[in-house]
């Protein structure tokens, strides 16, 4: 039986199958080509900032030609050929941070530690500056269990807009003191998109936040794609019908 015009025209031609599988490859080689070369970057930045700080005897390029492969080390006309190693830097630094990490774990780096502490605690600017990243560096890298708790959904900026939060903490001090005696409040951070990084602290009573299934790292998924991305299948919409009704 003969296929019909509109069936003809409904065919994809190979022009269609050759952007399909470029769009296709493209979602594959973009991560992995980013992530590379983000890696490959910040290595190279570590490596710039860290090995200017070694002494010379012990750059990795003199080791080289003095102690492995000296001949190999010397080009054609017997002058030292130039050895850049990448990640060299970066091995330094690891190695300089855990002498770091256990000399601070000790009497003597736990007093050194205290005593510099108080040193800049009377300096004006420079005690807020340190305390400001200092409390930075201890929320980022604790390895206690001081992150968000869950994805939530909440009414934000007016009744009737719906936005994704994360719920950090109960709500303490002042603020729990101060706020209405019948609303348990909750902290909870609504992040931006694209940039789920910066964001609003906002306290909710609890009846009115509203708890997601999805893990903390699929909702920032969903903040980071503007929506175009959905972990588990189902847009905002459809997980507020299923948790009101």
């Amino acid at each position: 039986m003969a296929k019909s015009k509109a069936e003809k025209r409904r065919r994809p031609g190979w022009f269609s199958g050759l952007r399909s599988n470029f769009l296709t490859g493209l979602i594959i080689i973009a991560p992995i080509g980013l992530t590379a070369w983000l890696i490959w970057t910040v290595v190279g930045w570590i490596d710039g900032f860290v090995l200017p700080l070694v002494p010379d005897a012990y750059q990795p390029d003199i080791l080289i030609r003095n102690y492995f492969w000296a001949e190999f080390a010397k080009d054609a006309d017997g002058n030292p050929r130039e050895t850049s190693i990448r990640g060299i830097g970066v091995i330094v630094f690891l190695l300089f941070t855990l002498f770091v990490g256990w000399v601070g774990k000790g009497f003597l780096g736990r007093s050194f530690l205290a005593w510099g502490e108080g040193l800049v605690d009377r300096m004006p600017v420079v005690r807020s500056i340190y305390s400001g990243v200092k409390q930075i560096a201890e929320t980022v890298f604790s390895q206690k269990d001081s992150n968000f708790e869950k994805a939530c959904l909440i009414e934000y900026p007016r009744k009737g807009i719906w936005a994704v939060g994360f719920i950090s903490t109960d709500a303490k001090g002042e603020v729990a003191d101060n706020s209405p005696p019948d609303d348990h409040l909750v902290s909870v951070f609504v992040p931006t998109t694209p940039n789920p990084t910066s964001g609003f602290l906002l306290f909710f009573p609890k009846k009115d936040v509203i708890e997601l299934d999805m893990s903390v790292e699929d909702a920032a998924k969903l903040v980071i794609s503007a929506g175009l991305v959905y972990p588990n299948g189902k847009p905002p919409a459809d997980i507020l019908d299923e948790k009101t009704h």
